[in-house]
């Protein structure tokens, strides 16, 4: 099916670390199994990364949606001047 994703804007600040959670990324695919829904990252955040709690300081390219229900990724910036608003793509 068609697959509908929706990204709001997260706002970071030097040094911040926001837990993305069902509001930020939201996808569904037609099927009743959102639950296997993987998120690829395609653009990284411009100062920062993408991480596992788990595995802090290790960026990753995808995670899925069982991840962000379990609040197990963050966006995480990286002290570099230039905070604002980044979408996730």
């Amino acid at each position: 099916g068609d697959i509908v994703l929706l990204a709001k804007p997260v706002t970071l600040t030097e040094g911040d670390r926001v837990t993305l959670t069902t509001d930020v990324p939201v996808a569904t695919d037609g099927t009743s199994k959102p639950e296997k829904l993987l998120y690829a990252v395609s653009l990284p955040p411009v100062h920062g990364q993408i991480e596992h709690i788990n595995y802090p300081s290790v960026p990753i390219s995808s995670y899925s949606q069982l991840d962000v229900v379990a609040q197990k990724v963050s966006d995480v910036h990286d002290n570099s001047h230039g905070a604002g608003k980044e979408s996730l793509r």
